[in-house]
This record gives C-alpha cells, structure tokens and sequence, in this order.
C-alpha cells in the first residue's frame, strides 16, 4: 500500500484520518464512540463496498451480507491497521477474499446480468447529459448487459483485476494490495484482459468512444 500524505484533504485521506481515530478510540476503550465513529466511516465507503461485492455475487441479498461481514471484520480488526497506509485498500482486501469464499463455498459462478440500480446510475452518470429516448435507454441496458458478460467471461483473476481497475478505478498498486498479488502480475493480467476485451468488443465502437472507458489502445506500458 502507498504511504498517506498527512497533509493532503482528499476524500480518501479524511477516510484515513476516521479511520485513525476510531483505532485510538478501541485502544482507550471507548467502544462506544468507536461504534458511531464507524458508522460515518461505513456511511463514506458504503455505496463502493456494495457495488464492488455486486460485481462478485450478483445477489442482492449476498452483497448485502457480504458488506456487513467486512465492516465487521475490518472493525475487529482495526487494531491491526496501520495508519500510514490507506484505509480503503485495506478495507477492500477484506471485501474481495470475502467475497472470493463466499463464491468458493457456494461453489457457483453466476451469469452475469443488467447491474443493479446503483450500477446503472453509476454508468450513467458517466455519460454526456443529454436526454434519452426510451429506444435510447434501452440500448445502452443491452450495452451494459454486453459489456458486462464479455467480462465474466474472462479468467477469473483477469476479471479481478478488470473489475478493481477499469471499473472501480483503482491503480495496479492497490489492486495488487488488494488480491495479494505482484504489482507486475496485476499489470500482466490486465493487459492480458483488455486485450481479450479489445478483441471480443472490437465491432462495438461505442465502447471506444466512451471518454470513461480507457481499455480500447492499452498497452502493458499504460496498465499501471
């Protein structure tokens, strides 16, 4: 994980700065301070979580239950974390191997299909505002739909790494802090995976002119 800058005011640094006061309220026993401290911290990393574990399960009720048991996981474990790194990695990693074993318990892969409400916002909102037809609002449910099996289809840990990348916007870094994986690895998988994605989407131009997509000229150079 890369070092906290102290004296930045991001969004993910004031997480880190929660974060850090939580942990010094569970060392002098004020659990419950600790407690609605880290409900704000869950109400600033909620809306990602769920849609991360989404990704993964594709249950509505699975997500749900997965989020919660990394919230209460990483609360538990909060002692343990150090503050100079980011929170929200660190958070993460917890999500995603939950995720990963609630897949491997269930022994299932699902198909994936049309996002949930919160995903179709997000995809939206990514687009210019212009008013939509409802002929037009459909096509771009048939795009999301296509997109999204084109990446289930990849290997599992080239879909990972899409994911965490591509789609929640994460570096090769923290991804790999994230799977606990090589740096180089992660960049290895992504290029492997955007290549494939290059090649199964290359009639959709569409995609390519996405100014939020960056999957249509990469290089392993670039995946980083």
């Amino acid at each position: 994980m890369y070092p906290v800058n102290p004296s930045a005011t991001s969004p993910r640094d004031k997480i880190n700065r929660l974060a850090a006061k939580i942990k010094f309220l569970i060392a002098s026993k004020d659990m419950a301070t600790a407690r609605d401290e880290y409900q704000e911290l869950i109400t600033r990393l909620q809306t990602r979580a769920s849609r991360i574990a989404y990704y993964y399960l594709r249950e509505r009720a699975e997500m749900e239950e997965a989020v919660q048991d990394a919230f209460l996981k990483a609360f538990l474990h909060l002692p343990s974390f150090r503050d100079e790194f980011y929170f929200d990695v660190w958070f993460t990693r917890i999500l995603v191997n939950g995720c990963l074993d609630r897949l491997r318990a269930t022994k299932r892969r699902t198909k994936w299909f049309v996002p949930a409400e919160d995903h179709e916002e997000r995809f939206s909102k990514s687009q210019p505002t212009t008013r939509r037809t409802p002929e037009g609002s459909l096509l771009e449910k048939e795009r999301r739909a296509q997109l999204m099996a084109t990446i289930d289809r990849l290997p599992a840990r080239q879909r990972d790494v899409t994911i965490l990348h591509q789609l929640e916007g994460h570096s090769t870094s923290e991804v790999a802090e994230m799977l606990d994986i090589a740096d180089a690895t992660v960049r290895v998988h992504l290029f492997r995976a955007l290549k494939s994605l290059r090649h199964n989407l290359k009639k959709e131009q569409w995609l390519f002119e996405r100014p939020d997509v960056n999957w249509a000229n990469t290089t392993v150079r670039e995946c980083r």
